[in-house]
């Protein structure tokens, strides 16, 4: 069996691929993959290190009116075609998958076009331009939530969820307590703006953190993203918060394994990227979501207002976001009885921990030619 996955420009799509492809790694063993990027996203270094074969293809995404850079785009687009086709053709795939980016765009409009069957995975409630419009050539469609699926055409359309790493799941929590000094008679409170960091949320926290330090019975975890931990650490020295006499404050450039972070936490402070929502609900982590407001389309704050609106998360947008309403926040979840406990009830009911399986099953499905249960696990 053969399959090209195509995803790129952010560890958001780069990430969901490669839990889709070693699931169907662990279904069929022997399976080849290619993956097809750009030579400018995160892909083009990740997906060389996860040994994977890596092709490119230079495509840029449109602005939303006409100016003439749309026009170099639009050649640029209609090469890529070509050259997605060529790659389709030499790789003679038997499915082929996309996760967002405008990458896929050209590769799966080829494969589609060529007859080869293919998927698209939707990350976020609100689908991208490049998912919306192949979402009319494509076999199936794996929606990461209700509202998102609801976006797309009824008969080709299933609600999944979004694929999460393995570990996410098995991860325990004692070895992060021990890992950071933390004790699990505390609640514990993780703090993350994503792998780079998040310059109002670190800040923030600085301001947070200076009140918290007199108060022992919360612990916090800060992952400040390596950019910005040295600005981060100097204002917090000139706080009066210093992490070796505070031992319940820890602050860390980058988190290396999150899914031992998240088991140990009582409350998390986020963005609200889709696969750091799927993780969290899978574990059934209450949240802050604090929605990255230049996300295209706004994305993450419908992607926020989902788990709000099923009581799983608390949402402060960008704009409103200081040391009071965070501060506020906090404080109203972890000590109004029982308060926690509903939201994580809420957030795991959300959760979708079997959704790399289920979407590698329905790749399988479209890749078999002889009958459905031949690729069966």
């Amino acid at each position: 069996m053969k399959v090209i996955v195509s995803g790129g420009g952010t560890g958001g799509h780069i990430y969901p691929a490669l839990t889709i492809i070693r699931t169907l790694q662990k279904k069929v063993p022997d399976a080849q993959f290619l993956y097809v990027g750009t030579s400018r996203g995160l892909e083009a270094d990740i997906i060389p290190r996860e040994g994977l074969p890596f092709k490119t293809v230079d495509i840029m995404g449109f602005e939303r009116h006409l100016t003439p850079r749309n026009l170099v785009r639009a050649g640029k687009a209609m090469t890529g075609v070509a050259k997605s086709m060529n790659i389709v053709r030499r790789f003679h795939p038997d499915a082929a998958i996309g996760t967002g980016g405008y990458v896929c765009g050209p590769i799966l409009l080829a494969a589609s076009l060529m007859g080869v069957p293919t998927l698209i995975q939707e990350q976020n409630v609100v689908p991208g331009i490049t998912n919306r419009i192949l979402s009319k050539f494509v076999t199936k469609i794996a929606a990461g939530s209700p509202a998102a699926a609801a976006r797309f055409p009824k008969g080709k359309t299933v609600f999944t969820g979004n694929p999460i790493r393995a570990e996410v799941m098995t991860a325990k929590a004692d070895k992060g307590y021990a890992e950071y000094g933390f004790s699990p008679e505390k609640k514990t409170v993780l703090v993350s703006g994503g792998s780079r960091g998040a310059r109002v949320i670190n800040r923030t926290m600085v301001n947070v953190l200076a009140r918290a330090k007199d108060h022992p019975e919360v612990q916090f975890l800060l992952a400040t993203g390596k950019n910005e931990y040295d600005d981060i650490m100097k204002r917090l020295h000139d706080a009066g918060v210093d992490p070796k006499e505070h031992q319940h404050i820890v602050v860390k450039p980058y988190l290396y394994d999150m899914p031992q972070a998240m088991a140990m936490a009582d409350l998390a402070v986020f963005r609200a990227g889709a696969t750091g929502i799927a993780e969290l609900t899978a574990r059934g982590v209450p949240c802050i979501l604090i929605p990255y407001p230049y996300a295209a389309e706004n994305h993450q704050e419908f992607n926020a207002r989902e788990l709000e609106k099923a009581g799983a998360a608390k949402v402060i947008l960008n704009k409103d976001l200081d040391e009071r309403t965070l501060g506020s926040a906090l404080t109203e979840l972890l000590t109004e009885e029982g308060r926690l406990s509903a939201m994580a009830d809420a957030s795991r009911s959300l959760g979708k921990p079997h959704a790399a399986d289920d979407i590698a099953q329905l790749v399988l499905d479209i890749a078999c030619k002889d009958g459905k249960e031949e690729h069966r696990a």
